[in-house]
């Protein structure tokens, strides 16, 4: 599973759009959506990707339930 495919089912896990997530990020969803098509991300974006959704980063995300993706 690649970087793009995991924020996808963390966005899913979370009931969170693309777009909501990009609001949080300060970037725009056509910006965010090109990224996730590419799966270029630094580790900062990830790390902050993973703070908007409450979990935390660790090359995947986990919840606070204990669910890994």
């Amino acid at each position: 599973m690649n970087v793009s495919q995991k924020i996808k089912q963390a966005l899913a896990y979370q009931n969170m759009s693309a777009a909501q997530l990009a609001r949080v990020l300060g970037v725009t969803s056509q910006a965010f959506g090109q990224r996730l098509k590419t799966g270029k991300f630094t580790s900062e974006v990830l790390e902050r990707i993973a703070a908007a959704l409450g979990c935390v980063y660790f090359f995947g995300f986990e919840f606070p339930d204990g669910t890994k993706i």
